[in-house]
């Protein structure tokens, strides 16, 4: 695989990158598609350098190359053959579309430029609904239950406040007593439990620890943990939930304006 632009992930984890990967070929071709019906906007960057121009994906052809759209810019076309690698992001509907061509090759289509390549390896795809995370109110907190491991075999059972949410996961507020290095890296029994819901059964993968000074002058650590296990339609429990507690808001933000 050729080399990763470092951008590549800039909206998520290297650990989470996979979550978010298209490698099927099939998968990708479907979602390049998309790029040329609904004729979205493609930004794309030469690296190496720091040139950016706009294109479009113009066809995804049946021997798993594409052609994208040259530009009016003799000087950008000279430099995308000299590049390494073209990074391509495009957000069609509000869903974030990331990719990088290689070996691009011109060639004139009635009288314009474009370009050919072979289809990308992997294709990142974004729902923003994904990405958004909501911060817990304190004044409606929410409490997911974790059963730890005890060094003498017993399991300690705790229920630990929500500081976020969102449709991918959830950061908890870690108490002093438990050890960052007592916490395990994945909680299989745990229950999530929101307003209008019995507590739902869940798995966690903690991906980040971090301390955190509160405004008393405490510190807390806060660990973000990635949803590794959910059970049929709780996703969508989650979101609803989600979505009310931000219409919430707004609606506090439009009465305080």
């Amino acid at each position: 695989m050729p080399p990763t632009d470092p951008s590549f992930v800039d909206e998520t984890s290297r650990e989470d990158e996979g979550r978010y990967l298209l490698r099927g070929r099939q998968d990708i071709r479907q979602a390049l598609q998309w790029l040329v019906d609904s004729k979205a906007l493609v930004s794309a960057s030469l690296s190496p350098g720091n040139r950016t121009f706009p294109t479009a994906v113009l066809r995804v052809a049946d021997d798993d190359t594409l052609l994208i759209d040259g530009s009016a810019d003799d000087s950008v076309n000279r430099s995308i053959l000299q590049a390494h690698h073209l990074t391509c992001v495009a957000q069609p509907d509000r869903i974030r579309m990331q990719f990088q061509l290689h070996g691009l090759a011109a060639l004139d289509i009635d009288g314009q430029v474009a370009f050919r390549a072979a289809l990308p390896e992997r294709l990142m795809k974004l729902q923003r609904r994904e990405l958004y995370r909501l911060k817990v109110p304190v004044s409606q907190p929410l409490k997911c239950t974790v059963t730890v491991p005890e060094a003498d075999g017993e399991d300690r059972v705790l229920q630990l406040r929500v500081i976020d949410i969102s449709c991918g996961g959830v950061s908890l507020a870690l108490p002093a007593t438990l050890g960052e290095a007592s916490l395990p890296r994945e909680l299989d029994d745990c229950l999530l439990h929101l307003p209008e819901a019995d507590g739902i059964a869940i798995g966690l993968r903690v991906r980040s620890l971090s301390r955190q000074l509160q405004p008393n002058g405490t510190e807390t650590t806060r660990a973000g943990c990635q949803f590794s296990h959910l059970p049929r339609g709780a996703d969508a429990v989650i979101q609803r939930y989600i979505f009310r507690m931000d219409r919430q808001r707004s609606a506090r933000e439009r009465g305080n304006g």
